[in-house]
């Protein structure tokens, strides 16, 4: 294992994203977010994709993407939330990094997330709370299998949830 990767896992909405830039920052590694790779690379945002190669277009473009990144050292890197779902995936964050799942509860997902345009699994949807647990039901046992360290965003600000990482995978 790599022991200088951290890789974030969680569902949408968890802070993946946020947490990742300001954790990078404070470690002075590079950050890097596998959505925002894949919109860079092609040109056009996710929604647009998952439109157009629809959820196995994208999946295969994540795949690639995060096999690319996790090659890297010194990163923090930020996944999608399904991104989990694909084998391939899984070995290469599970043995390119420490993998540290940001998990948090449904209602505070739903919050962070109600008005985001940008989630295309949500997109569209009348009641994102039910396609959220749905979501967390599927996933979060390999979120939690994944995992060397487990991390609720809930009720704790963001310099605590990046001081908690810090503490976790430093080896001392």
């Amino acid at each position: 294992m790599n022991d200088n990767n951290i890789f974030l896992i969680g569902p949408m909405g968890a802070g993946k994203t946020t947490i990742g830039k300001l954790l990078a920052k404070q470690l002075k590694w590079a950050f890097y977010d596998s959505d925002r790779v894949i919109e860079e690379k092609t040109g056009v945002d996710i929604a647009l994709i998952f439109e157009k190669e629809n959820e196995e277009g994208f999946r295969l473009r994540e795949e690639k993407a995060i096999d690319e990144l996790t090659k890297l050292n010194n990163i923090v890197l930020a996944t999608g939330g399904g991104a989990v779902l694909r084998r391939q995936n899984r070995i290469n964050l599970i043995n390119r990094g420490t993998v540290i799942y940001l998990s948090s509860t449904i209602n505070d997902l739903v919050h962070r997330t109600r008005k985001d345009k940008k989630r295309p699994l949500l997109h569209g949807k009348e009641n994102p709370k039910t396609v959220i647990t749905q979501l967390i039901n599927e996933r979060e046992p390999i979120y939690i299998e994944m995992a060397d360290h487990i991390i609720n965003t809930s009720n704790s600000s963001i310099q605590a949830v990046i001081k908690d990482i810090i503490q976790q995978t430093t080896h001392t």
